[in-house]
């Protein structure tokens, strides 16, 4: 039987950890190293987050640097991962009738490089990424994810970019590192508790949860990519948390890991 890749979605964080090595990215690096090298990666970045569903389909996917107001030396990293059109045809199939549109425009942004630069540094793995249909509600992403859980099975990481907590407004730019804001802890708590009981109704339903979820996840974006992730569970399959912590006291750093393989255990607790 071939091997079923785990699914992973990885807290992004700052852009700048593109550039660091630090615990976040020293785990996302270990990460690569224990999950292995797949045959093809599907990227769902919070940063390719617009109307319908569509996915890239150049043969070369430029570097994108989607932000502003950083040193010049991230504005010259470059990931020069190829494309793979085959799968992006393998995505269309698998979401049909759904429409899935050929980008051949878009390219890596941050969302995707920026961890990819850690996990496999080479940039010898050929990526792909899914735009996050702006206009659909939370059922249907985790749904698409559902539909998108084959490709483990095919030797492809499906491997979300967000993070569980994000709030800019509350975010401690300067190098004081604050101590989690107490809703942040609170939501996440309890979202990894939902996580662990396989009960993902009240996380595609987030706003239900109240107070904390609305400071959390102000706006989708970054919330997205995990019920993607969340989608391609099978019914009592592992989940695991390799990697946890809160930067600036209103990013969670979480990576969630769908599927066991050996070696996948928890990499750090920050």
């Amino acid at each position: 039987m071939p091997r079923q890749l785990p699914a992973l979605f990885v807290g992004h964080g700052n852009p700048m950890n593109a550039m660091f090595r630090n615990a976040w990215t020293e785990a996302w690096r270990e990460l690569g190293e224990r999950i292995g090298k797949p045959r093809a990666i599907l990227a769902i970045s919070a940063h390719w987050y617009a109307p319908g569903t569509g996915v890239t389909a150049g043969e070369a996917p430029r570097t994108l640097h989607d932000f502003g107001g950083f040193p010049n030396e991230l504005y010259a990293v470059q990931y020069p991962a190829s494309g793979d059109p085959e799968l992006g045809r393998r995505v269309q199939a698998l979401l049909a009738p759904l429409a899935v549109e050929l980008d051949p425009t878009w390219g890596l942004d941050h969302g995707t490089w920026s961890v990819l630069r850690h996990m496999y540094p080479d940039a010898d793995v050929p990526v792909v990424q899914l735009r996050i249909d702006e206009t659909q509600p939370a059922a249907f992403h985790h749904d698409l994810g559902r539909r998108l859980a084959a490709l483990r099975s095919e030797d492809v990481l499906v491997l979300g970019s967000g993070n569980l907590v994000h709030n800019l407004h509350a975010y401690s730019w300067g190098r004081h590192s604050p101590a989690p804001f107490d809703w942040a802890v609170r939501f996440e708590a309890r979202a990894k508790e939902l996580m662990l009981s396989g009960n993902h109704a009240p996380l595609i339903d987030y706003e239900a949860l109240g107070r904390d979820a609305l400071l959390s996840i102000p706006t989708p974006e970054h919330y997205l990519p995990l019920l993607y992730v969340l989608g391609t569970r099978g019914p009592g399959e592992a989940l695991t948390f390799p990697l946890e912590g809160v930067d600036g006291g209103s990013i969670s750093m979480l990576a969630v890991q769908v599927g066991y393989k050996k070696g996948t255990e928890a990499l750090s607790e920050l």
